[in-house]
């Protein structure tokens, strides 16, 4: 059986190296996504058969959107999944990404404590949620990691016309597992993808508090760095990948993954 490792390089930046000692450099593709895709398991669950399909080795850098698309610019990695679309459009408009693919989605929830002190559950959006905290002086635990959870927050703050800058709020640099943790420890509030959340809930004493608006969607896509930027990189592999992540056993396969029975992503490639 292959082994499969995870090397935890910096609280934010993790490896996970799927490789075989007699792969040669053209059977290798790196791929730089967000620590949802990993934290959720999903990855462990779809690459073994990528490579079992094709025989490409993946080698996954998992951190935030923000440091995975700058890994794209610098030609650091060969294709990038991640789930901030104003910055994902930035990246290929400027020329660092191609082919952009819908891949799938799920949604942000707020999660906190079940006394709810800020009083949040019987909120009508999103906006009024961050007003609540903040107004309560609430703890409220953020990634501060430019990842995409913490571009879709600033969004959410933006919308309030609020800072965040009260009391409660910490920025904590952190990928959403190690938040989460926080969170649980300070029996505070923060905002988590639902995949990472079904990944983590049994192991904390917080719950779902706030989900639903339509402002919580959370789409991903697959995006290839320009080889005509960069190439050396594996662009055929590359390729590949993406293009079994959207067809259909690809597809299958998201929306086949569970955790404790529950569904955790959406496939939803645009079909050809």
């Amino acid at each position: 059986m292959k082994a499969i490792t995870f090397t935890l390089a910096t609280a934010s930046l993790a490896l996970v190296s799927y490789s075989a000692s007699s792969a040669d450099e053209n059977s290798q593709v790196r791929l730089a996504t967000t620590t949802s895709t990993y934290h959720s398991g999903l990855l462990d669950y779809l690459l073994p058969e990528f490579e079992k399909d094709t025989g490409y080795k993946v080698n996954v850098i998992a951190t935030g959107t923000g440091k995975a698309l700058k890994m794209g610019e610098n030609g650091d990695v060969d294709l990038v999944m991640t789930h901030a679309p104003k910055a994902e459009a930035n990246f290929v408009e400027k020329g660092y990404g191609m082919e952009p693919r819908k891949l799938m989605y799920n949604d942000f929830v707020i999660v906190g404590p079940k006394a709810d002190p800020a009083k949040i559950a019987d909120s009508k959006e999103i906006a009024q949620v961050f007003k609540k905290i903040a107004n309560m002086n609430a703890t409220f635990i953020s990634r501060g990691d430019d990842s995409g959870t913490h571009k879709k927050e600033k969004g959410i703050w933006a919308q309030t016309k609020m800072e965040p800058n009260f009391g409660g709020y910490r920025s904590v640099g952190q990928g959403m597992g190690p938040t989460l943790n926080m969170a649980n420890e300070m029996q505070g509030y923060t905002m988590t993808d639902r995949g990472t959340w079904l990944a983590y809930n049994n192991k904390l004493d917080l719950e779902v508090l706030f989900q639903g608006d339509k402002n919580l969607f959370n789409p991903y896509q697959v995006i290839l760095v320009n080889p005509e930027r960069y190439p050396a990189i594996n662009h055929q592999g590359a390729k590949v990948f993406s293009d079994w992540l959207v067809d259909d056993k690809g597809q299958q396969l998201i929306n086949d993954f569970k955790l404790n029975g529950k569904q955790l992503f959406v496939a939803n490639a645009d079909k050809k």
